[in-house]
């Protein structure tokens, strides 16, 4: 079940503007029955403002009446006319710099079983420059000598999903040419 935004402000404002139960308020916002009871008690509220979910258009106000009239209602979530996205913008972590040396590794095995690979692909599947990936082409990389190639994967710069989806591409693309 989808859980409001700010679901601690959201209980809040429920719990000061509706005649809703905690167990109803509990069910809504995702939380504990003793957690919004200690919401309204004041122990865990210092600091949380409440957030008016009708505003949010997560709520309407003929919702909180048909269940502030029946203790056993449970609240619906409105309609959202758009699709929230739980994808994050960018899944790039920090890489630390023991880990960052053993990248011309992976850009290596890249190169050895998908030679064909565009150099963008590669950039952006392992979080590196085209440059990094053009001297290793080349074989003009400053560690030149001391590349072993090493999966991907295995170091940990990308997901075995994400490297089957770069592959599946890169046939799809030599499929049509």
């Amino acid at each position: 079940m989808a859980v409001p935004i700010m679901r601690h402000g959201t209980a809040m404002w429920l719990i000061e503007n509706t005649g809703l139960t905690f167990a109803q308020i509990a069910k809504f916002c995702g939380l504990h029955e003793l957690e919004v009871q200690a919401i309204a008690d004041e122990q865990v509220s210092a600091g949380i403002v409440g957030v008016n979910p009708i505003q949010l258009g997560q709520l309407t106000q003929e919702e909180i009446d048909r269940c502030s009239k029946d203790a056993n209602a449970e609240l619906q979530m409105a309609p959202q006319p758009y699709e929230i996205s739980k994808k994050r913008a960018s899944k790039r972590k920090y890489t630390p710099f023991i880990k960052r040396q053993d990248r011309p590794d992976a850009i290596a095995w890249l190169l050895k079983f998908h030679p064909d690979m565009p150099d963008s692909m590669i950039a952006s599947l392992l979080a590196t420059t085209k440059t990094t990936v053009l001297a290793i082409r080349n074989r003009t990389h400053a560690r030149m000598s001391e590349l072993q190639p090493r999966d991907p994967v295995l170091l940990g710069f990308c997901s075995q999903v994400e490297l089957d989806k770069a592959v599946a591409k890169l046939k799809q693309r030599e499929e049509q040419d």
